[in-house]
């Protein structure tokens, strides 16, 4: 769940009468929320479909993945600002126009390049949509307990969602196309921009209008280079050592570097330093990023694993996802009550040790393996170990933080769970290719190249190591939780500050 910089401030400042038609605009904006998150899971179950319709390559595949997140995280920021001093009832229906266009483009593309672009498209107004809709729910619901439900339905929208798209990607893939998983969002935009029009009231922020689009631009377009350059060590004689490789890695590191420095004279800065450098922020921050980068790649090769290896349906394997679904709810529910009583760190350090005991179940898949046998119990410790990271994190983001700041902390964890999913889907999809390659080449007979036993043994090989190197950024994820958490129960923040989706990729 994402909110927009100067939330809290403007939040007091626009207090009026209860808006009456304040139930109908949340159920505008629930819509909303459900269109943005379903949208990630519905295109990985279509993605095997679409990487056979348009000829995608291996290395090039997770650009349908990364291409939105990456879009999705290094805009977030900048969309949240625009949405408070433009409107965020006009830029939700700017964003909600655009997205539609975007997807209608990805559903008629007719090659990768177009698809490629048209997640990116959506993306990019989808961070404008995010950060516009909760800031009206933060300005529509003025009255705490009413404020409480229209959150907590948010919340189920954002951790529920996910599951639709598993299952309408499975039905859309199976029995249309996997190009209306894309097309679907069409009407629905439309439909929801026609209830906006009438139901959401126009809300605005005071202040500064100035917007820090250099430091978007550098962060963005630094990003980009970092995963071009992953999927370019990908490809086929090119590796890690390739003059395009390395030059593109150069080149994200100076745009990174340069972001920072703008960053930090910048008198309208996208991301205020302050709010990082702090011990406990910024180590939620790691944690979301570390645990987004295993998980969105975790669900990219699992959905090849089901439809590759077992031979599941679309559909079918949108089923076989429910369980991590399911497990990220139920454990939400608990962990949120038991945060106030134990304290953030046990949480995140017991949901981290079970998220990594889940991926290393994962490594041990073979050709004997069942969905029952590996990736069930897997799916189970990950989910319930996920919502101990999500919930206690979510709330030390904000711990010490200025008011002010607020909106703009508990954006950045949407952002940095964007982001690490997009650098580690594409770092990951980078491993998977070099190790089937170099299987391949070790066990492949020239003289039988059609040797089914060993293309399906080197998918695995392939899908081992990539979750083995996913255990090592969980490890990473714990390591930096041990070391820099250290906030204690009543350092909580209470109140919806520190409300957060739990968005399951």
């Amino acid at each position: 769940m994402t909110s927009s910089p100067d939330t809290g401030a403007t939040a007091r400042s626009e207090v009026t009468e209860p808006d009456p038609k304040r139930w109908l605009a949340l159920a505008v904006i629930a819509a909303t929320q459900l269109m943005v998150v379903l949208d990630a899971s519905i295109v990985n179950i279509a993605l095997p479909s679409a990487q056979a319709d348009l000829g995608i390559s291996d290395a090039d595949r997770q650009w349908v993945v990364t291409a939105y997140t990456l879009a999705f995280g290094g805009l977030l920021l900048l969309g949240g600002r625009i949405a408070d001093y433009v409107g965020r009832k006009r830029v939700l229906i700017i964003g909600l126009l655009g997205f539609a266009v975007a997807s209608a483009l990805g559903g008629i593309a007719s090659n990768q390049e177009l698809l490629f672009a048209a997640r990116a498209l959506q993306g990019g107004f989808a961070a404008l949509l995010a950060p516009a809709a909760l800031a009206l729910i933060t300005v529509t619901f003025t009255e705490p307990k009413e404020r409480a439900k229209a959150f907590a339905v948010f919340g189920a929208i954002a951790g529920g969602g996910a599951a639709i798209g598993l299952v309408l990607g499975g039905v859309l893939t199976e029995f249309a196309s996997w190009r209306w998983c894309l097309g679907v969002n069409v009407p629905i935009a439309i439909a929801v921009v026609l209830a906006a029009i009438p139901f959401v009231r126009e809300s605005k922020a005071a202040g500064s209008t100035k917007y820090d689009v250099p430091g978007a631009v550098l962060v963005t377009v630094g990003l980009v280079a970092l995963v071009y350059g992953f999927t370019q060590a990908a490809e086929p004689d090119v590796g890690w050592t390739a003059a395009t490789t390395l030059g593109f890695l150069g080149a994200s590191a100076v745009l990174l570097v340069a972001f920072v420095l703008w960053e930090r004279r910048s008198a309208h800065p996208l991301l205020p330093l302050r709010i990082a450098l702090d011990r406990n922020r910024g180590g939620s921050y790691i944690v979301f990023g570390l645990v987004g980068a295993a998980l969105f790649a975790m669900f990219l090769f699992l959905t090849y694993y089901f439809q590759t290896v077992l031979g599941y349906s679309a559909l079918r394997s949108g089923f076989a996802f429910l369980p991590f679904s399911g497990g990220i709810i139920v454990g939400a529910g608990v962990v949120s009550q038991l945060l106030p009583r134990v304290g953030p760190k046990p949480l995140m350090i017991g949901g981290l040790v079970a998220a990594i005991l889940g991926m290393l179940w994962l490594t041990q898949i073979d050709l004997e393996s069942t969905f029952v046998s590996h990736v069930l119990p897997a799916q189970i410790l990950i989910s319930v170990g996920m919502a101990g990271v999500f919930v206690p994190a979510s709330s030390t983001a904000l711990v010490g933080i200025d008011p002010r700041d607020a909106g703009v902390g508990s954006a950045l964890l949407n952002t940095t769970q964007q982001i690490g999913g997009s650098l580690g889907t594409a770092l990951l999809n980078t491993v998977y290719a070099s190790a089937v390659t170099g299987y391949l080449a070790a066990n492949l007979d020239p003289t039988n190249p059609a040797d089914r036993i060993v293309q399906l043994e080197s998918l695995l090989q392939g899908y081992q190591v990539s979750y083995f190197w996913g255990t090592g950024m969980l490890v990473a994820a714990l390591v930096a939780a041990v070391v820099m958490i250290n906030a204690k129960k009543d350092d909580i923040p209470a109140g919806d500050g520190g409300t957060a989706a739990v968005h399951a990729g």
